[in-house]
């Protein structure tokens, strides 16, 4: 209505023509975001296609669960002259915000494999149109066949009163994706960088993000050239404005669907554009064998032997070196960095020492750092300040990236519990010690009236993570990890009432959040409940003082130990990855690796009561040989994707293994295997015969040990059990 009036202000002589802004279907009124409703209809309507009815069940079982993920559905104003009330066309975006959601997910992937795999994002053009009888007809027939033949899923005796004929009007649903990735992270979170620092600085942004994701050489190559293109075309086209994140879409759109209508390959590499492809007609040009984002090569030859380890390069002196704290209020990250930078010799080697403090920075922190790393890129960089989630964690690994660096996490040690990093002692600590302060720099101290509800909120920004996998996440995308210790381990339990106020205080922070959001506890219809629950948390924390300072380790001793620790990253003795955290793109398959050590252990126990087999376990030097062991769980060629993600909920945890058989032939050997549990569950391979392939002779295939089973029952391999079975303790992971 707002750009109707203007039009009509400005006359006839600059706008002879409303058509030329609206179309031709009077949607003048509508606005760009569309109803809340567009998603419950969309998982209403009846499907046209296989992919369709993917998505929609994947939905469907999101907004059942309650997932913590947005729908957001817009306008299309690109087919707005083929707009009707019979036919809507919406760009929907489904972004996951937590990351527990992917473990839950993975939870429901076991118990139905036919699922789709979840990302952190998707773009989708939903059509929603009604059809006639004779349409709607046709289109059920073909729909049923469709979805018979791929899954199985649909009923061949379905009456006609339970399909689409007897319906009057019926939504339809036809829908296609949009490359996530290129759009989200290679072009819009690279605007920035392209437009101040300029297309170079753009090309190493973007070359890290490939580093990252682990992409292939080639693939590099063919998203070089298009993001080449993209920063010529853009800044070209906006000089040295800037174009907003906001809109980048609708010129990104147009840029993409031209650069894919020049070659089937672009339309591979680039995905659906505007209206350019059909999600069949898409599917169909890609090779059978690449995985679902276009990552990887197709593969070639065979599975390989053993899981493959990243590589490794030495942090280099001539580096600089970024230390950073992903904690929470009161982890004693500034007292730290002030022990730091007063310790003679610092770090033990000759680069200067440099700190920049949150509270006393004005404007935007982690830019301040990359300027100040720009201009002295080989010193020791002290980020002074809590870098709580991932965003800022890949702020960080660019700025390395950038700034020929490496960077150390320095987290408070804590156990944990099942769904937070910190464990409710450790936040009764950080709480205590605020409330100690006086004067801080950052207003966060005894004075404060929403320090806890502050604490709060920062705990919560790592809720969905366990220990493990907090610790395991920023291991592997940096490569080292150094903590300080925070509690000793002799110590008594967490007092009732500390508890009871912890969890009271949770249970608030989840009620003030889901009504409203961000905004402070002043503000809400809680603000009654915050301020007496602040006033209970500092009685209670007072009354049991004594407690909360005698659990605490020592400063001194904490400091000592960070520093031996950073010392040893910054001499080099510390290892970090050549690319950072590997993707769900990057995994062929999933396998529970045991120790060769004990393999090799119990192959010897073998050959001792039995002369045959030592001589042959000598004949292949398998002690040579073997270099790591693992039984395959699902591999992704031979089982899909979601069989091989099904396992991911048991990722880093142990199984035992027992095996009961060793086979083998003049060209192959293997272990029989039998898996254990976990947590009481049965782990499954998907292959039929699950085992440990020991040895292949040159040219023969690891693969080809799957046939030992059916070589022994013709008579053509030897098998020598083992009574009683030798149980392995082995780690389940992806390669």
């Amino acid at each position: 209505q707002q750009i109707k009036s203007l039009l009509e202000n400005v006359g006839s002589s600059m706008c002879p023509d409303h058509r030329d802004w609206f179309g031709y279907s009077g949607l003048e009124a509508q606005s760009r975001n569309a109803d809340k409703s567009v998603v419950t209809h969309f998982l209403q309507a009846h499907p046209t296609d296989y992919a369709t009815k993917k998505l929609q069940e994947m939905i469907g079982l999101m907004k059942r669960k309650n997932f913590s993920a947005s729908f957001k559905s817009y306008w299309n104003y690109q087919k707005v002259d083929s707009l009707s009330n019979d036919n809507l066309c919406y760009k929907m975006v489904i972004h996951v915000y937590s990351d527990s959601v992917f473990r839950r997910y993975q939870q429901e992937m076991r118990k139905n494999q036919e699922l789709w795999p979840l990302y952190r994002g998707f773009f989708v053009d939903v059509n929603l149109f009604k059809a006639n009888n004779k349409k709607a007809a046709e289109l059920s027939k073909d729909s049923n066949t469709l979805l018979r033949n791929i899954n199985g899923a649909l009923d061949s005796s379905l009456s006609s009163k339970d399909g689409l004929a007897d319906e009057d009007s019926n939504l339809m649903v036809k829908l296609k994706f949009l490359t996530y990735k290129i759009r989200t992270f290679l072009i819009r979170n690279g605007l920035s960088t392209l437009f101040k620092d300029g297309p170079s600085a753009y090309r190493t942004y973007y070359l890290r993000q490939m580093k990252i994701w682990g992409t292939s050489a080639s693939k590099q190559k063919e998203l070089t050239k298009m993001l080449d293109e993209w920063a010529v075309y853009i800044r070209r086209k906006y000089q040295n404005k800037q174009l907003p994140s906001s809109t980048y879409l609708s010129e990104a759109e147009p840029f993409l669907e031209q650069y894919a209508k020049r070659s089937p390959a672009n339309q591979a590499l680039i995905g659906a554009a505007g209206d350019l492809v059909q999600t069949e007609n898409f599917l169909a040009i890609l090779d059978a064998q690449r995985d679902e984002e276009g990552d990887l090569q197709p593969e070639r030859g065979t599975a390989p032997s053993s899981p493959t380890s990243t590589s490794l390069d030495v942090v280099s002196k001539t580096e600089g070196l970024i230390v950073f704290f992903p904690g929470i209020p009161g982890c004693a990250k500034s007292a730290l960095c002030e022990q730091i930078l007063n310790t003679p010799g610092g770090l033990g080697d000759n680069r200067p020492l440099h700190s920049l403090m949150g509270d006393r920075t004005k404007g935007r922190y982690w830019q301040k750092v990359a300027d100040e790393r720009k201009k002295k890129p080989f010193r020791i960089t002290l980020a002074d300040k809590n870098a709580p989630n991932e965003e800022v964690w890949r702020q960080i690994e660019d700025m390395c990236g950038m700034t020929k660096a490496a960077a150390v996490p320095v987290i408070p040690d804590s156990e944990g519990t099942d769904s937070n990093p910190f464990s409710l002692e450790a936040l009764a600590v950080f709480m205590f010690r605020v409330l100690q302060r006086v004067n801080h720099p950052g207003n966060l101290d005894k004075a404060s009236p929403n320090a806890g509800y502050i604490l709060l909120m920062f705990y919560n920004l790592y809720d969905g993570k366990s220990r493990r996998e907090f610790e395991s996440e920023l291991y592997e995308r940096f490569g080292s990890l150094v903590k300080m210790p925070l509690l000793k381990p002799e110590r008594a339990p967490l007092p009732g009432d500390v508890k009871t106020i912890l969890d009271e205080g949770m249970s608030l922070f989840r009620l003030h959040q889901s009504r409203h959001g961000r905004a402070e506890p002043s503000k809400g219809s809680y603000a009654q409940e915050w301020a007496q629950w602040e006033k209970r948390l500092r009685v209670v924390l007072s009354r049991n003082a004594n407690y909360l300072t005698s659990i605490q380790v020592p400063f001194d001793v904490a400091v000592k130990e960070v520093l031996e620790q950073l010392k040893a990253v910054a001499k080099g003795d510390v290892k970090t990855p050549d690319t950072a955290k590997r993707r769900f793109g990057n995994i062929v398959f999933a396998a529970v690796t045991v120790p060769q050590a004990d393999i090799l252990s119990l192959l010897r126990k073998l050959g001792e009561n039995d002369g045959d087999v030592n001589n042959f376990l000598n004949g292949i030097k398998v002690e040579d040989n073997l270099s790591k062991a693992h039984v395959t769980l699902a591999h992704k060629r031979a089982h899909g994707v979601a069989a091989v993600a099904s396992y991911g909920v048991y990722q880093n945890q142990e199984v035992p293994v027992s095996f009961n058989a060793f086979l083998y032939t003049d060209k192959m050997a293997a272990l029989e295997a039998q898996l254990g549990t976990v947590n009481g569950e049965k782990i499954d391979s998907k292959n039929d015969w699950p085992h440990v392939t020991l040895w292949t002779a040159p040219g023969v295939a690891p693969k080809e040990a799957n046939m030992l089973p059916q070589l022994f029952s013709s008579g053509q391999a030897k098998r020598v059990l083992i009574d009683p079975p030798i149980t392995i303790t082995g780690v389940l992971d992806f390669y």
